[in-house]
């Protein structure tokens, strides 16, 4: 740890970022030869259906930037829609863009390490695993609704909290062991919603719309949070910010329809 925190201080991160950029992009072509598309591709027939159901082979193949387009204005003019981007924009706000990206400097500022902070993160981690296993199993058994709303609620709560919590040790393993549950719990919820209310078909499609969302809300968070570090001085503000933000989310999540799907047009 204090080697790659010596690199961090030297700039030597940024060629690192690099390499990992062009392997990841050196993944594309092999995922594109190697991974088939449909069963009937690797002589298989589709999960769940009879037996002998072979899945329809498109007459033609269809653009995936147009398709992809065609898919977010069909959903854009539902409710629905916009309040499920709605709250996992402030899934990445809260999540990402702030704890992910500030939270070690937000310990820095209170005099712990950040070799101490990142084992925070660590152990977030860690229980992030059991929070969205558990997350899964409960998503087939209760509302998604109402597990949206006590996530984001609960995330709204710890975030508020962490700033007077005094950064003693035994407050900062019970935000990590909170947070760390709550971290990536509300994707199934989100997916099931999404599911509901699109269809089969179409969820995956409007549901990669809903990520942007995500992203856009970690983006805004981490250009807000440090520009209120270098107003203030401090995360104060942001912090307390970003936990209204959870507990809105968590009303928004209640006026999700559920069971209910929306009229979306399947893709020619």
């Amino acid at each position: 740890m204090p080697a790659l925190a010596a690199i961090a201080d030297s700039g030597g991160w940024y060629p690192m970022v690099i390499v990992v950029a062009i392997a990841a992009a050196a993944l594309i072509p092999l995922v594109a030869w190697l991974l088939p598309e449909r069963p009937q591709s690797i002589g298989q027939e589709p999960w769940g259906q009879p037996a002998g159901t072979r899945a329809e082979i498109p007459a033609r193949r269809l653009n995936p930037i147009r398709t992809a387009f065609e898919g977010l204005f069909r959903a854009s003019r539902h409710p629905t829609f916009w309040l499920l981007f709605g709250t996992f924009f402030v899934c990445g706000f809260t999540t990402n863009g702030l704890v992910g990206t500030h939270l070690i400097a937000m310990c820095a500022d209170e005099g712990i390490p950040a070799v101490e902070a990142a084992g925070l993160l660590a152990l977030m981690g860690l229980f992030d695993l059991v929070g969205t296993t558990a997350s899964g199993w409960l998503t087939d058994r209760v509302d998604s609704r109402k597990l949206l709303f006590a996530y984001y609620g609960i995330r709204g709560l710890a975030l508020i909290y962490l700033p007077y919590s005094g950064f003693t040790e035994t407050s900062l393993l019970f935000f990590a062991i909170f947070y760390g549950l709550d971290w990536i719990a509300t994707v199934p919820p989100t997916l099931r919603l999404t599911t509901e209310a699109f269809g089969d078909r179409d969820a995956p499609l409007i549901f990669g719309w809903i990520v942007v969302g995500h992203q856009a809300g970690a983006a805004s968070a981490a250009y807000l949070a440090g520009l209120a570090r270098t107003m203030e001085g401090r995360y104060l503000e942001a912090f307390v910010v970003a936990g209204m933000t959870g507990l809105a989310a968590a009303f928004m999540a209640l006026l999700i329809r559920r069971r209910d799907p929306v009229a979306v047009p399947a893709r020619a």
